[in-house]
């Protein structure tokens, strides 16, 4: 089971977000049958078997195992992913598009380079996968608690000029059998509740 999955068919996306659908992904982490099922959602059986089946059919769930139970065969099934991502792809008529405005301050340009970053990261993943290869990536993720707002605009501005040098002293456009990378760099708000 992947930790992660990215959706990027729209049929599999709007299969994933049936209520009794998710309830059921949900569950499906650990391998169940539709009876062990059945009892945690409360549902008949067949009507589990009936979205399980769909939930199969778009790659979201999988065999694990069949039992024999008397003249009846058990299938039991897991989750694909612990958790999924619904790709801008799937959206791709109204997926966001960062390059329409390019804003460094807006919160909604923020949002459409997120939406590329997970459309571009599932289409490497999915390809990594079907090559049997590790996808080069690096992230980081820190909180940094401001005392006023011109602090945290000085940050900005100074993080800003270093990766601006950074970027400058490794970008090689010329050079043979290079490849580009994206580098993204966000600063938001953190939730309130994660706050400490």
């Amino acid at each position: 089971m992947l930790e992660v999955a990215v959706i990027e068919d729209p049929a599999a996306a709007e299969v994933s977000l049936d209520p009794v659908r998710a309830k059921l992904l949900a569950a499906l982490a650990e391998p169940g049958s539709a009876t062990t099922l059945a009892a945690q959602v409360g549902l008949a059986r067949q009507k589990v078997n009936y979205h399980l089946r769909a939930l199969e059919r778009h790659g979201l769930i999988e065999l694990v195992e069949e039992r024999k139970k008397g003249n009846v065969t058990e299938r039991v099934m897991q989750a694909t992913a612990a958790s999924y991502v619904i790709s801008p792809t799937a959206l791709a008529d109204v997926a966001p598009n960062p390059d329409r405005a390019p804003d460094q301050l807006s919160a909604r340009w923020l949002l459409a380079l997120a939406a590329r970053l997970v459309r571009e990261l599932g289409e490497l993943i999915a390809g990594a996968t079907a090559a049997r290869q590790r996808l080069a990536t690096y992230a980081i993720d820190a909180e940094v608690r401001f005392a006023t707002a011109a602090d945290r605009a000085a940050f900005a501005e100074e993080l800003g000029e270093r990766v601006k040098n950074l970027v400058g002293k490794y970008h090689d456009e010329q050079a043979p059998g290079g490849r580009k990378h994206r580098l993204v760099v966000a600063l938001h708000p953190s939730l309130k509740n994660k706050e400490k």
